[in-house]
């Protein structure tokens, strides 16, 4: 579906992507990273609109850049609004079909059920300008689907959404994957990728870091220097078992005394042996999370990998 070979882009000395080497057959991928990370820019790279300073772009096994052919194939989600204010929704969305080689009949049918599918039926005859953002970026959603194109490429697309938007999106796109329909999706909001798919890429700093199934990276991270919380029923007989191991470099028991902080170069030990610490004793988990849980500290560990440190 996606290849890239050695692939550079530089924008003066500013580097945009560095060196990216990937092949991605057929399915639904998350592109994850913090903003300022690459990920527009490899998009863009992706669907034609950059040239590589360096490498190859293959889509859908096309070489993408000025190949307007391919451009029927792919449904685009920009991150920016390219909307005009002073034409309706039905009218921007059938316009672009046109674009693509509809007839006015037929780009007329696919824009009102594009705009039907992503709920915006009863709006699609108001002007764009007095759109609410949700109601903006739906908009963007539809011209995306209404061609039914091979591969959707999303660029932060639940921007804007409300709960209940972000919900009806989610399920559309599930909908779509499941039909065999390629997928590749932008964000830096880790739950909302995973509500799509398990497999993602990891970008950061122009450079793809990792790649694989959420299972594979969280295995890669539990062996990463990080910290624990665990609140439980006796905290001082837990932080007891913990000292017994050598992953704890530290520990610290909260005020609460029913909470510890646990500093461990191994959570994976820690992972597996408190299933046993549980069923030997009374020890009762209200509570355990990781508080470096965040997408910044996940990216923070991989380029310490990515650097040879640890």
């Amino acid at each position: 579906m996606i290849q890239l070979d050695h692939v550079t882009k530089l924008y003066g000395s500013v580097i945009g992507v560095n060196d990216i080497t990937l092949s991605l057959p057929p399915g639904a991928y998350g592109l994850l990273g913090p903003n300022g990370s690459g990920k527009s820019t490899l998009l863009n790279l992706i669907t034609g609109q950059l040239h590589p300073t360096l490498g190859r772009v293959r889509t859908l096994d096309c070489r993408p850049w000025n190949n307007a052919r391919l451009f029927r194939r792919i449904g685009l989600c920009p991150e920016q609004d390219l909307l005009y204010t002073n034409v309706t929704g039905l009218d921007w969305v059938s316009y672009l079909l046109k674009l693509h080689g509809f007839g006015y009949r037929e780009a007329d049918r696919r824009a009102r059920e594009a705009l039907e599918l992503v709920g915006l039926g009863g709006a699609m005859r108001q002007f764009i300008g007095g759109y609410s953002r949700g109601m903006r970026q739906r908009t963007k959603l539809a011209q995306v689907l209404a061609h039914d194109p091979e591969l959707l490429v999303l660029d932060e697309p639940f921007n804007g959404l409300d709960p209940v938007g972000r919900h009806q999106m989610t399920e559309l796109l599930r909908e779509w994957i499941a039909a065999g329909k390629g997928v590749l999706l932008a964000s830096h909001i880790l739950h909302e990728v995973e509500a799509i798919t398990h497999s993602f890429l990891l970008i950061c700093g122009g450079r793809l870091l990792a790649s694989g199934l959420a299972e594979e990276v969280h295995a890669l991270l539990a062996d990463v220097p990080s910290e624990i919380r665990i609140r439980c029923g006796d905290a001082p007989q837990l932080a007891r078992r913990l000292l017994e191991t050598d992953a704890v470099q530290s520990l610290r028991l909260m005020d609460d005394g029913r909470s510890l902080v646990v500093a461990t170069r191994s959570a994976a030990t820690i992972y597996r042996r408190l299933p046993e610490w549980i069923a030997d004793t009374d020890i009762r988990i209200e509570e355990f999370r990781s508080t470096d849980d965040s997408l910044q500290a996940l990216f923070e560990s991989l380029l310490r990998i990515h650097r040879g440190r640890s």
